[in-house]
């Protein structure tokens, strides 16, 4: 075995065996508070949020070069191991445990999923049981720092960003699900709204994002047009496709029952994703470019990053605005970014950073009955605190982060392995697609 895997295994071989210690979990047969109705709809919700990181994965993975597909598309699905694990571990006590000052939660109430159980929590899951609440929060741990890897795709160390996605669930993921969802959080108390994370999740992928790709630098192919065409369309396709059915889970499940909120998410979810796709390849065609699928596909994301802090608290033909406005925000933004030096690999930042801010603003101004187009200021002020006290707090965080685990473990490959490719380099496979059956027939 390779010294530098022997610790990883050793502390996976810990965490693993203190199951044993654990009594097995049993229901309190007098909770009446169970709504099997939720609990049907909350399991389906948290099925089709799991499904969305495998979608992030062929989204990312059809973006990039080929020799960098399978790599990329790992660093997304090896999220769904190692967030769990950490998950159960400690990483949702720290988000939904005993408050400390609304800052975090106790390491301890939670720890290993004690107390986890199947009954029902005043605070936290009053209908359904608290380890169905646990399993679909943990969906949203999980994607989150998969959001974070199109940044710094085709040159970052695999055991590197390993190391950096724990670092991030524990010390920026869990304070920000615990200020914002947490019922003592301060960002709650506030009054601070987000319905299915456009702060937790994509504010905080986001700037990390920004400051990934700042601290690891560019590729050595940015720039040069023939190495960033992407790979395959229609892993990108396939990936928006899953992504847009998993995010009705995503928002609507974060209704947290089978309930008229629900529906509403529901249906404020694909009202914005059809009018930001639309909005994106018609401003595109404006400006003279041809209508492209991958256009489509990055215009959907953006208005499903952008309508989920909004998503139950805005009406459906408010949420045609927050596609369209949301849409036309982050296309200029990726115009902007590309006239930069910033090598954002997959445009992290301007399409979840800058969605997920323009969304939780326009929640802010459109939240039903008290928002500032209801004629009431407090939340909107608060919420531009809250914005900026989360986009320092991540990206700061995020970049020390970075700077941390560098110097643990280099962050990236070298130039000669960033030559070659991610997929042989890191993982020893590559990827190599068969010639088309058109062409291998012979026909023109």
């Amino acid at each position: 075995m390779k010294s530098k895997y022997l610790l990883p295994f050793l502390v996976l071989s810990f965490v693993c065996c203190l199951g044993i210690f654990y009594p097995p979990i049993v229901a309190t047969t007098t909770d009446t508070g169970i709504n099997f109705a939720d609990i049907a709809w909350m399991l389906t919700a948290s099925g089709l949020v799991l499904l969305m990181t495998p979608g992030l994965s062929f989204f990312y993975g059809g973006m990039v070069s080929k020799k960098n597909i399978i790599s990329t598309m790992l660093q997304s699905f090896i999220a769904l191991g190692v967030i769990t694990i950490l998950y159960v571990f400690v990483g949702f006590s720290l988000c939904f445990g005993d408050s400390f000052h609304g800052l975090i939660g106790n390491p301890f109430t939670f720890f290993m999923f004690r107390n986890v159980g199947l009954n029902t929590n005043a605070s936290l899951s009053p209908t359904i049981p608290l380890l169905l609440f646990a399993l679909f929060q943990l969906k949203f741990a999980i994607i989150t720092p998969a959001i974070i890897t199109g940044s710094f795709a085709e040159r970052v160390r695999f055991n590197a960003y390993l190391l950096f996605i724990c670092l991030f669930s524990i010390f920026i993921y869990a304070p920000l699900a615990h200020w914002t969802w947490h019922p003592q959080g301060f960002l709650r108390v506030w009054g601070v709204l987000d319905f299915a994370g456009g702060t937790v999740v994509h504010m905080s992928a986001g700037f990390a994002a920004l400051a990934g790709a700042m601290v690891l630098g560019q590729r050595t192919s940015y720039g040069d047009s023939k190495h960033s065409e992407p790979a395959n369309i229609p892993f990108v396709i396939i990936g928006t496709g899953l992504l847009w059915f998993g995010w009705f889970g995503f928002n609507a499940g974060s209704a947290l029952g089978a309930n008229v909120t629900a529906v509403l998410a529901f249906a404020t979810t694909i009202v914005a994703s059809a009018a930001a796709m639309m909005t994106w390849i018609f401003f595109d065609a404006m400006r003279g470019k041809k209508v492209s699928a991958l256009g489509a596909c990055i215009g959907a994301v953006v208005g499903l990053v952008a309508i989920t802090p909004a998503a139950g608290y805005v009406t459906v033909p408010q949420a045609l605005f927050v596609g369209f406005i949301s849409s036309l925000i982050s296309n200029m933004a990726v115009r902007a970014k590309n006239k930069s030096n910033l090598d954002d690999t997959l445009d992290v930042f301007p399409c979840h950073g800058i969605g997920g801010i323009s969304g939780m603003l326009l929640t802010g101004i459109f939240a039903k009955d008290v928002g500032l187009f209801y004629g009431h200021t407090s939340i909107f002020f608060y919420h531009i605190l809250a914005l900026v006290i989360v986009s320092g707090y991540t990206f700061f965080g995020s970049y020390i982060l970075y700077k941390i685990t560098d110097k643990i473990v280099p962050l990236r490959v070298s130039l000669q392995d960033e030559k070659d490719g991610l997929d042989y380099t890191q993982h020893g496979e590559t990827y190599k697609l068969k010639k088309p059956l058109i062409e291998t027939a012979g026909v023109n």
